[in-house]
């Protein structure tokens, strides 16, 4: 759909998704992309908790004789949010990160046609074992298998449904930053800018826990060695089928 074609009542244009599990990077990616100066990549804004509801049946009839039902109007709403924030910037495009937009990949797509998806991959037992490492006393190991499949399952539904979408690997960001950030760039249709590679040092006013990672690795301002791929012999069965599909196992 082009942009003439869109809904008027949609005030942003292309934003940009990335859609990944939790502890793939994506805190890294939104640093980096944020240091571009036509990206404007704010902490994560967890739209599809951002919600509408009715106070009594007389504003539900109103809405719906106006043919909204809430789930027009939350999109209404999360429009306006994400168009007022790049507004604030002055930049040209928003990027939004939030890992459980997995889980509302369509309603995103549904509620602007014109959105930009980059997927973000690591290895599902890499991703698994930071999700432990994070918290071990409430996720034992198998609880935070269970609970990174979940996300990554949904991160795969949504790149089959997109194939015009970008698909980008955290191995292949820390390993080689630049090759990927041009990748990246072409497929956004901006510039290759090398700040991005040195976002700057971050402190507690740049990164708040709950809204993305907040560690020290992320606040040194450059990208940090990713630590050493798992053997085939330690991946978990319930993560070996994401394994082969995204080329992480035989």
């Amino acid at each position: 759909m082009s942009a003439a074609e869109l809904p008027t009542d949609r005030l942003l244009r292309q934003p940009v998704f990335i859609i990944s599990s939790v502890r793939s990077g994506s805190t890294l990616l939104r640093m980096m992309l944020g240091a571009h100066s036509r990206l404007h990549a704010p902490h994560e804004l967890h739209l599809r908790q951002l919600q509408v509801a009715f106070g009594s049946a007389f504003p539900q009839r109103a809405m719906a004789g106006l043919e909204l039902e809430r789930g027009d109007l939350e999109h209404l709403l999360w429009d306006r949010v994400l168009h007022r924030e790049l507004l604030r910037s002055g930049k040209d495009f928003i990027v939004e990160k939030t890992p459980g937009n997995a889980f509302a990949f369509r309603r995103i797509r549904d509620c602007w046609p014109d959105a930009r998806f980059v997927f973000l991959l690591r290895h599902p037992e890499s991703v698994a074992r930071s999700w432990h490492e994070s918290d071990p006393v409430k996720r034992p190991y198998d609880t935070a298998v269970a609970d990174v499949l979940r996300y990554l399952e949904a991160v795969e539904e949504a790149r089959s449904a997109t194939p015009d979408g970008c698909t980008v690997r955290y191995e292949d960001i820390t390993a080689d930053p630049e090759r990927e950030m041009r990748r990246l760039c072409a497929y956004l249709g901006v510039g290759y800018e090398p700040g991005m590679l040195t976002y700057g040092a971050k402190d507690d006013r740049d990164l708040v826990r709950g809204l993305g990672d907040w560690r020290a690795n992320i606040r040194t301002g450059t990208v940090q060695p990713g630590r050493a791929l798992p053997g085939d012999d330690e991946i978990p069965a319930p993560l070996r089928p994401v394994c082969t599909a995204w080329g992480y196992a035989a």
